[in-house]
């Protein structure tokens, strides 16, 4: 049997669940602002940048030294349109798309939310037609209950209560007036009162669901308007950097026509260099499209009870790549003791014959999507080259790779991967870094690199004495 307190709370309890969701019904969208500002950092990083775009192009002129003042400057247009202007505008476009996507799903959302509140003003109406305006709701949800929970001698006392009044607010009060109320409850329920007041009957609950989706229209109409500007904006940063592009091809098929000029050793290789780093950037766009276009047909539903054809495999994301899953039949190598050199073991079979590569270990890019070992993994299979799965941190390739079967020296060659020491070159302790080596010339080597200016953005370098470094074959 329960006594009169407990049934007051069952009672209470209901009032206030249905107070709450009275409530949530009306309550306004208040939109989050979100503030951005410029860290140091960000300034630091940007003097940073600048500080080694004016060294690199003082190294550069300084190669160019005897070459006509026309030619010269057109090889170092060439070398900041690839290494400055087009990554800079690539990071606009990019930033610009994720906000134009971010823009469109919050307009999606309050479509969505206008489209609710809609459909709960249509099933309102419908009520309204079987019951007519004034029929309480509330009144009659708590009243169910008690007839459902209330046993007891004084069930009679409570029920003359709940049907005597003639509304929601006029049971509280009367239940408030009771004994069987403790102070708490009689608190509780007074601030239920309040809130029921908001929707005594489904007229007044019909005028506050209108009332709503007039404010839901305007926050609907304000969200698609800033989507479309974000969309326009992202469309014109995708403009501005295909014209960087088309700009680079131009000034690149140009300097091609005038190598013959070039008589000095040295000018012929810095020449040939940014000739090459234009061409990377400019196949590794195409790559990235043909990628994209491959993500595009994979997002698109296979109707249902059909399958997809034996053999076909779902291509990965190519701009934002989700990291791949780990392959369930190989465990990842224990990592052999560290040599003061490498051994050079003979190239197995599934190796190229200029002992470059291995199918041996190669399970797909099982790196971290993004970091400098995931782009290690995807440059050297754009260049046919297999590498192992789980050589483990940039600055282990060089001791993992024996195991392997893959040649590891101090002598560079293209498509080699360069495992950089912990600090070496300024790379990450204890981790090391890792890059993949574009070309070789006489005293320097050219690498491309990712996560040095940020996860998937890729980079290329000039470095000196290269014989210096440990290269995975």
């Amino acid at each position: 049997m329960l006594h009169g307190t407990k049934k007051s709370s069952v009672i209470t309890s209901a009032l206030l669940s249905i107070a709450c969701a009275a409530s949530l019904a009306v309550a306004p969208l208040m939109p989050v602002q979100v503030a951005h500002a410029d860290t140091y950092s960000d300034l630091v990083n940007a003097q940073n940048s600048q500080q080694a775009s004016a060294r690199r192009e003082s190294e550069l002129r300084s190669q160019l030294a005897g070459v006509s003042s026309d030619l010269a400057d057109t090889i170092v247009q060439l070398d900041d349109l690839t290494n400055n202007k087009i990554p800079a505008a690539q990071q606009k476009a990019s930033q610009a798309n994720a906000a134009a996507a971010a823009a469109k799903s919050e307009a999606d959302d309050a479509a969505e939310r206008l489209k609710a509140a809609q459909k709960d003003k249509s099933d309102l109406e419908a009520k309204i037609k079987q019951t007519g305006e004034d029929y309480d709701d509330a009144h009659a949800a708590v009243a169910q209950m008690a007839r459902e929970s209330m046993h007891g001698s004084d069930t009679s006392d409570v029920m003359s209560v709940m049907t005597g009044a003639t509304d929601t607010k006029e049971f509280i009060q009367s239940m408030q007036s009771r004994d069987a109320l403790s102070r708490n409850e009689a608190n509780a329920a007074s601030d239920a009162a309040d809130d029921l007041s908001t929707s005594m009957n489904r007229g007044e609950r019909l005028k506050a669901i209108e009332q709503k989706i007039t404010k839901l229209k305007a926050d609907t109409d304000t969200k698609a308007a800033a989507a479309q500007s974000a969309a326009e904006s992202a469309q014109q940063e995708r403009d501005a950097l295909n014209k960087l592009r088309a700009e680079g091809e131009s000034q690149r098929t140009a300097l091609e026509g005038r190598k013959s000029e070039l008589s000095d050793a040295a000018a012929q290789e810095a020449a040939q260099q940014v000739i090459l780093q234009s061409q990377l950037d400019s196949l590794n766009e195409q790559w990235a499209a043909e990628q994209e276009a491959a993500a595009q047909q994979v997002q698109q539903v296979t109707p249902q009870g059909t399958t997809r054809p034996a053999g076909t495999t779902t291509p990965a994301q190519p701009s934002t790549p989700s990291q791949p899953a780990q392959p369930v039949t190989p465990s990842q190598p224990a990592q052999p003791s560290t040599p003061s050199q490498p051994s050079r073991p003979v190239t197995p079979s599934g190796g190229s014959s200029g002992g470059q590569g291995t199918s041996n270990g190669d399970y797909g890019n099982a790196y971290a999507a993004g970091q400098c070992t995931w782009w290690a993994y995807e440059r050297r299979k754009q260049m046919g080259i297999g590498t192992p799965s789980y050589l483990g941190n940039g600055g282990d390739w060089w001791r993992n790779a024996p195991s392997y079967g893959l040649r590891v020296d101090h002598t560079p060659q293209v498509g080699a991967a360069l495992s950089f020491l912990p600090g070496q070159e300024g790379a990450s302790s204890p981790w090391g870094h890792v890059a993949v080596v574009e070309s070789v010339g006489s005293n320097s080597i050219t690498i491309s690199e990712s996560n040095v200016a940020g996860l998937y953005t890729i980079t290329y370098r000039t470095l000196y004495n290269p014989g210096r470094f440990w290269y995975v074959h």
